[in-house]
């Protein structure tokens, strides 16, 4: 079966919001938005006004979680002051998902590397979640979008090095690379299941820097943007952005790609596939 992602050339918050309307499904409940809060000194992360149509229309809760390395999110007193500083609270209700222990554990039985992922308990709050993601590269994962949102993202201070670690949290920089990759895709599946797919997703092909919004020090955009894409796949959103970036022919398009080879991205779309939760197959539906 393929997939449906949709794409527009057209980025404003305005449009984010009509590209969701086109999505056929509903999010029940109480909706957790999940989107990275950006830190301190990043100036490539998309900013709570550029996401601000959709957040008012769902009218869910922005979510969060407290990093696994030094910085300025990696307290919840520290990430609260950040997620103010930014504006996020300002405008939006905000819930740092693991700001007490103790972390939930949602289990993996058919993951390849990890058999279980650490998230905030109050995930528990939530009944289905909206993935807002920024496209870009990754330091680390080579890009991130919606599986890094999903594992990562999602993951506790400590689940975070524990998929970092491929289920070792010591090795939390040191661990097989493929390992780590395959790790992302087991715990993103987990959130995938704890939701029983009521999700969707959102990528945004803007400000896009080889390094992630959770980098301090970020090389400025090297590429141009791209567009929006929406899907209810996470596996189909970020392979189409991958096969975006390819099909481009901006001149800052190498540079980019060397990031995501260098660093085998396409590795985490390989094994969240083969986990069976999304499909590398799609039908880009163009929007103007």
């Amino acid at each position: 079966m393929s997939a449906t992602v949709y794409f527009s050339p057209v980025i404003t918050p305005e449009k984010v919001l009509d590209m969701f309307r086109l999505v056929d499904k509903k999010l029940p409940g109480n909706v957790a938005i999940k989107l990275h809060s950006g830190e301190k000194g990043n100036q490539n992360f998309l900013k709570p006004e550029f996401w601000k149509p959709i957040i008012d229309h769902v009218g869910g809760t922005v979510v969060e979680c407290n990093t696994a390395y030094d910085g300025e999110r990696d307290t919840t007193e520290k990430h609260r002051r950040l997620l103010a500083d930014h504006g996020w609270s300002k405008y939006y209700s905000v819930d740092l998902l693991d700001a007490e222990g103790p972390d939930l554990e949602l289990p993996i039985p058919n993951g390849k590397v990890i058999h279980r992922n650490y998230v905030g308990k109050d995930i528990l709050n939530y009944d289905s979640m909206l993935v807002l993601s920024h496209f870009k590269g990754h330091p680390m994962g080579g890009y991130g979008g919606a599986l890094k949102q999903l594992s990562i993202g999602v993951a506790s201070s400590y689940g975070k090095a524990y998929i970092h670690g491929a289920g070792v949290p010591e090795n939390l920089w040191t661990a097989d690379h493929d390992a780590f990759l395959e790790s992302m895709a087991d715990a993103a599946g987990s959130v995938v299941d704890f939701f029983r797919g009521n999700l969707i997703y959102v990528n945004v092909m803007k400000n896009m820097s080889v390094d992630c919004d959770c980098c301090a020090i970020a090389e400025d955009p090297c590429i141009a943007d791209i567009g929006i894409l929406v899907s209810t796949d996470p596996i189909a959103i970020d392979q189409a952005c991958i096969d975006l970036v390819y099909a481009c022919s901006d001149p800052g398009r190498d540079h980019f790609l060397q990031r995501i080879e260098s660093r085998n991205g396409v590795h985490t779309i390989e094994a969240a596939a083969a986990l069976g939760y999304g499909t590398r197959e799609y039908t880009l539906v163009n929007v103007e």
